[in-house]
């Protein structure tokens, strides 16, 4: 092997394919990336039989080759070179030497055909989803995934797909968020296999490996879903994983469809009041009390302890229906306000034993925005 290319698209290539190596003692090879010519370009592949990742570039070849490298040590390498511009790769026997400026490095590889291979979808893509909008839905219901392996559907964001539309939604069983995305390029078999399966589980870690590879220039990401594999291609880059068997909690009834009472406020208002409220709790666990004051339109957070004291802070609100009181974990509503891009949030309530809701509000029209929800529900004591 022998390749030219520039320093920027290397860089990229690896920063996209090393995160989902790992220190595997039993099969080494996984702690590296797979380095190939092919077609005119160089691929780099990446996997821990959960997840597979692609990257190729433009290069420029003068001997075709390929050869498996330790992912760690060519990123520490790579990641601290100075912009030169260009970079050469050669391989000779089992080690590949990098040269770029005044540097140079020798890596000493594994056998590439003992790599495994990375699976290829069959057919052609079911759907394309717009980037940015799909970053930022993954970014808002990650927060919400299980850690508790005992049930690992929980562990995953479920999938419910419709004629336009993608419902992703996660939850641990203490709060629950859903994210609506439109979808577009629908393929004709899309139907056919809705048919078939409507709701799909994706690792919470495939998908934070796909938000990590969206850049502000990605435009769009094609999904195709075959047998028990969702495949991802943005860019060029290709990411595959294996989905999770089980199904999903009908999470849907959990979500109330109407709410007595609505309070509208500025997300730092609320944001500073329960951060101050969480301070006087005396656990990670704490609680604060949430009163909604109809009359006095104010929202009134309380939060005590024997350790530290009390604090009540009062925060201004656009409230709608009966006063309400509530008991909540903070932390859990911090998770809720913090992904909110909006100056506005609303807090939902029906009693003190319901799931509350906190959506965003347009800051135009003052309408809550439905294509995102929160939902946490209260301690009861």
């Amino acid at each position: 092997m022998k390749v030219f290319c520039t320093q920027e698209n290397f860089n990229k290539a690896i920063f996209n394919t090393e995160r989902i190596t790992g220190k595997q003692i039993t099969l080494p090879i996984l702690n590296n990336i797979l380095i190939e010519t092919e077609k005119g370009r160089l691929k780099f592949s990446a996997t821990n039989l959960e997840i597979g990742v692609v990257s190729i570039i433009g290069v420029k070849i003068e001997k075709e080759g390929k050869i498996t490298v330790p992912a760690k040590l060519i990123s520490n390498f790579v990641n601290n070179l100075p912009h030169e511009g260009k970079i050469l790769l050669e391989m000779k026997n089992q080690t590949l030497l990098l040269s770029t400026g005044n540097f140079k490095a020798q890596i000493k590889g594994l056998d590439p055909q003992d790599f495994p291979i990375i699976p290829k979808r069959e057919d052609g893509f079911l759907f394309s989803i717009p980037a940015q909008n799909f970053k930022n839905a993954i970014m808002k219901i990650l927060l919400c995934i299980s850690i508790n392996e005992t049930r690992p559907e929980l562990t995953g964001v479920n999938i419910l797909f419709s004629d336009q539309k993608i419902n992703l939604a996660a939850t641990d069983s203490f709060r629950l968020a859903e994210e609506i995305i439109t979808i577009s390029d629908i393929a004709d078999n899309y139907k056919k296999n809705l048919e078939k399966n409507n709701s799909i589980i994706i690792p919470s870690n495939t998908l934070s490996e796909v938000a990590k590879i969206i850049t502000p220039e990605t435009e769009k990401i094609q999904v195709s879903i075959e047998e028990n594999q969702i495949f991802f291609l943005l860019d060029d880059v290709y990411v595959v994983s294996r989905l999770i068997n089980g199904k999903y909690p009908e999470y849907k009834q959990i979500i109330p469809k109407t709410f007595a009472t609505r309070a509208v406020f500025k997300k730092e208002d609320i944001l500073r009041a329960v951060k101050i409220a969480s301070a006087f709790t005396n656990t990670k666990a704490g609680e604060i009390a949430v009163k909604i004051d109809a009359e006095s339109k104010k929202i009134i957070i309380t939060a005590q302890s024997q350790e530290t004291g009390e604090n009540i802070s009062q925060i201004n609100a656009d409230t709608t229906g009966p006063s309400q009181n509530i008991t909540l974990n903070p932390r859990f509503v911090l998770d809720g306000i913090n992904p909110i891009n909006t100056s506005n949030i609303a807090f939902l309530v029906n009693n003190n034993t319901s799931p509350a809701a906190i959506k965003a509000v347009d800051e135009k029209t003052g309408k809550i925005i439905e294509n995102h929800t929160y939902i946490v529900m209260p301690i009861k004591n």
